[in-house]
């Protein structure tokens, strides 16, 4: 409720209104306590008391009973004695509905909530994934390429296209990013289809959800309430805690800067803290703390509801100005010193003793401070939780589809759309790189066979070639032998001419010098030596000449 331009959530034990300033919501809070002692009522009235101021608040309802917000609530016995005992009858109480807005990371029971991958950025992811430290630095460098080659990286599947394409291809980003293990690629891959079986997949696509929408109000003036609807995702703690820690890390960087405001712009109420903090690597935790100094400043409230202080870590609980402590339980010495470790961050009442008050505590009674208008917190007060103004249970499916779909945001987010990205891009990529392959090993088939073409035609040519010249050397030898067998057979001629012509010459003159020789011995003498003659003539030319 609002008194006086305050938050009024709480009566202490002696009825004076313990309220909450404007203000000071933005210094941040703690809702803790034991189950069943009243966290979620303390949780619905503080988010009515903002959606009245205009303030619109974010939560996660993880027991599903948050949904009622959006129904005017209904008198009871029980109810009506809180309210007469509040003395609420003349404070302007009345039952009344809150504009409600529910989202779904599945799209079960609520607008479809989603991001982009490169959003959610290596460090969130990795956490998601439960990577060591190698495989998150691994999976860093493929974010890097990814970015210096202009891939977008919007879905499970692009980010699985781009690990495999930066394992195949290692070798060429060895020089500029260093070494790339192939199985540590295949660990991240293994991890990211373990997200995708248990549905961590739909959270990653497109329409991204735009954090500014956060900041709505209705047409009444009222801040919207946004409800996320946490039962099934709570049974993933790890994506649970990883993705609420997304939405602050993007409220952080996209929100400007407006210092001290009269009011906040935004309330996160961060259900089930816990998990946030649990097994986070020392990066996310510093990560969580800085977010929660800085954030401040960007108007955003933010309270951590857990069930034990302890649960949230000592340099975070450090900035949490507004407390308040339900009942907490204490049945082994390491309870007790935490309950007194939780009695002892409270500015001491001198009026009651805190750690006993703590664990004293009824259903729906607290031990608050509050920062008052000067920023220092108030005395610890013992009190009691007004009663919300909203239906305490859950809703039927048909109204709950009904709020959904008069959302202003379901138009704007219900269908999930799948633009041109990594995958489609490397796909494309592949499919030109293996036309290309195809293409060279067929020009290079049709220039091995051009080869082998011109190799015949070579050696047909040279073979042709070889013939010619071989018939040619074989006409030559055969005119050359008949040049040879036609002078053998002139130089026979000549020498039969010669030896015709000698003979005769020879026979002559032997004849006439034989006859010379044989005329002294008479006629007889005379034929017989020119006969002799002629013989011995035609002998001695023979042997001369060799005719």
């Amino acid at each position: 409720m609002i008194k006086d331009g305050k938050i009024w959530f709480a009566n202490s034990d002696g009825g004076e209104a313990l309220v909450l300033s404007p203000g000071m919501a933005n210094r941040h809070g703690l809702i803790a306590g034991a189950t069943g002692t009243g966290k979620t009522v303390t949780l619905k009235v503080l988010a009515e008391s903002f959606s009245e101021l205009g303030v619109p608040v974010f939560m996660a309802d993880v027991k599903g009973d948050l949904a009622g917000m959006c129904e005017s609530g209904e008198e009871s016995d029980s109810l009506r004695e809180r309210i007469s005992r509040f003395g609420l009858d003349g404070a302007g109480f009345a039952f009344e509905k809150y504009p409600v807005t529910f989202w779904d990371i599945y799209g079960k029971k609520g607008i479809q909530l989603r991001t982009t991958i490169s959003e959610m950025g290596p460090l969130l992811l990795s956490r998601i994934l439960g990577l060591n430290d190698l495989q998150s630095a691994l999976l860093s460098i493929v974010f890097k390429i990814a970015d210096d080659e202009g891939l977008l990286l919007l879905d499970t599947k692009d980010l699985k296209a781009m690990l495999n394409y930066v394992a195949e291809n290692n070798s060429l980003y060895a020089a500029d990013y260093g070494n790339i293990s192939k199985v540590s690629i295949a660990a991240i891959v293994r991890a990211l289809v373990s997200l995708e079986l248990i549905g961590g997949d739909m959270f990653f696509g497109e329409p991204a959800f735009d954090i500014r929408d956060f900041l709505s109000a209705d047409t009444d003036g009222k801040g919207m309430i946004h409800i996320l609807d946490s039962e099934s995702l709570i049974g993933n703690g790890m994506l649970y805690s990883t993705f609420l820690l997304w939405l602050l890390s993007e409220l952080f960087e996209l929100l400007p800067e407006v210092g001290d405001t009269e009011k906040p712009k935004l309330v996160f109420f961060f259900d089930e803290a816990h998990l946030l903090f649990h097994d986070a690597p020392k990066a996310l935790t510093d990560k969580v703390e800085q977010v929660v100094k800085l954030i401040r400043s960007k108007g955003v409230g933010i309270y951590f509801c857990t069930q034990n202080p302890r649960d949230i870590p000592d340099g975070v609980l450090s900035q949490l100005g507004n407390k308040i402590e339900h009942a907490l339980h204490a049945y082994t010495p390491a309870d007790q010193k935490a309950v007194r470790a939780a009695a002892e961050a409270f500015r001491e009442n001198p009026a009651f003793d805190t750690y006993e008050t703590i664990m004293a505590l009824g259903t729906g009674e607290a031990v608050i401070s509050l920062l008052g208008e000067d920023g220092v917190p108030g005395v610890v007060e013992k009190a009691s939780i007004l009663p919300p103004k909203s239906l305490m249970s859950s809703i039927g499916e048909v109204k709950r589809e009904g709020v959904i779909k008069d959302s202003c945001f379901y138009l704007k987010y219900a269908e999930a759309v799948d633009p041109d990205s990594a995958y489609e891009l490397l796909k494309r990529k592949g499919i030109e790189e293996a036309e290309a392959a195809e293409a060279a090993k067929a020009e290079e088939e049709r220039r091995r066979q051009e080869e082998k073409e011109e190799a015949a035609r070579q050696k047909a040519e040279e073979k042709e070639e070889a013939a010619r010249q071989k018939a040619a050397q074989k006409e030559e030898a055969a005119r050359q032998k008949a040049e040879e067998r036609k002078k053998e057979q002139e130089a026979k001629a000549n020498k039969r001419a010669v030896k015709s012509v000698g003979n005769t010459v020879a026979g002559t003159v032997g004849r006439e010098v034989g006859k010379s020789v044989g005329s002294g011995f008479g006629k007889f003498g005379k034929t017989l030596g020119g006969n002799l003659g002629a013989s011995l003539g035609r002998g001695i030319l023979n042997t001369l000449f060799k005719i």
